[in-house]
């Protein structure tokens, strides 16, 4: 243990009362070496002795609603809209993965059961322990996160719409506003003329395929309305437009079930049939799409077992609680009718 001897210090003061010095009596106060020091602030010592360190572990802890963890204020953000508080690390991670799945444009509350359901800004006033997305996330990612709010701006607007040509990227802009009939949109970055309605091609005087073309690709400018809009042989067409929302999906690899971000559509990658209620995946087993799906014989029949293990779970579950249920029912009925009768039954007068 270190000790520190207290040393005497004589404080002399004066003051000058009608231009005479006045030798004001000697005080004596004991000062520690370490506290006699000029680089000491007056704030800074003001501010201790209000509030004493051992004040400091006094201070209420805040429980955050993503890991249940308990931490200082400091370490909390606060959503302004909901004002729902959670830890920062939590929520950044939180913030992260959205953007990086591309899930949400609109960062929600992570409480799902908030009453306002908020929704954190880019850019909020980080007093109170209040931050934007701006703030809380790296450069690329806020880059990414900007990406994905003008896709998503550009795909409601119906004035504006994508060029379908996959080695281009360019917004084109409808030159009729408002209207309902398929025009000629011309992109002013690769020239490629395409129908408004269908993306194809620009055929004047005929109908729109009603197969909606998938993509231009690389080098195509035109799209044949005689041939079929998808032939099966061009497995290799990396990217294709939802049949739902018409939104452009891009697949790597692995498993041909496809499931939209945008629309959660759960569609074949080669024939776009809907997969929505296809839980054994039986698409896979006959037609062109057969054994098309990325996966080996057990793997599928392994998938299918689990399918019908958890619906055969539930009917043996309801089957084995059915006679409990009925021999509840007449109990519960009878207690019903019991406080039904005590509530209408007049008081005592």
């Amino acid at each position: 243990m270190i000790k520190q001897e207290a040393s005497e210090v004589v404080v002399f003061a004066s003051s000058k009362d009608d231009g005479h010095q006045r030798e004001l009596p000697k005080t004596k106060s004991i000062l520690s070496p370490l506290s006699f020091s000029p680089l000491l602030d007056c704030s800074a010592m003001t501010t201790a002795r209000c509030r004493p360190t051992w004040d400091l572990a006094l201070d209420p802890l805040v429980s955050c609603k993503l890991c249940l963890g308990e931490y200082p204020v400091e370490q909390m953000t606060t959503i302004a809209q909901c004002q729902c508080i959670f830890c920062t690390l939590c929520l950044k991670q939180y913030v992260e993965l959205l953007i990086k799945e591309g899930l949400e444009t609109a960062i929600s509350c992570p409480d799902a059961a908030c009453p306002k359901q908020g929704h954190l800004q880019e850019n909020e006033a980080r007093s109170a322990g209040e931050t934007g997305i701006e703030c809380m996330v790296a450069a690329e990612i806020m880059q990414r996160y900007k990406k994905l709010q003008f896709e998503r701006e550009v795909l409601l607007d119906p004035c504006r719409t994508w060029c379908p040509a996959s080695t281009c990227q360019a917004v084109c802009q409808l030159q009729e506003m408002g209207l309902q009939t398929p025009q000629l949109v011309q992109c002013k970055a690769c020239d490629t003329e395409f129908c408004s309605a269908c993306k194809a091609s620009w055929h004047p005087g005929q109908g729109c395929p009603e197969t909606m073309p998938i993509t231009f690709l690389p080098g195509e400018t035109s799209f044949s309305l005689s041939s079929s809009a998808f032939p099966l042989e061009e497995d290799d067409v990396p990217i294709k437009r939802c049949p739902k929302c018409k939104v452009y999906i891009e697949r790597d690899e692995g498993c041909a079930q496809m499931m939209c971000k945008n629309c959660k559509h759960a569609f074949c990658w080669y024939c776009l049939e809907s997969l929505d209620d296809d839980f054994l995946l039986i698409h896979y087993d006959k037609g062109p799409c057969r054994n098309k799906l990325g996966h080996s014989r057990a793997s599928v029949i392994w998938h299918r077992t689990q399918v019908v293990g958890i619906f055969a779970g539930f009917g043996l579950l309801l089957l084995v609680a059915s006679p409990f249920l009925l021999l509840a029912t007449p109990f519960v009925l009878c207690c019903k009718c019991k406080c039904s009768k005590g509530d209408d039954d007049p008081l005592p007068t």
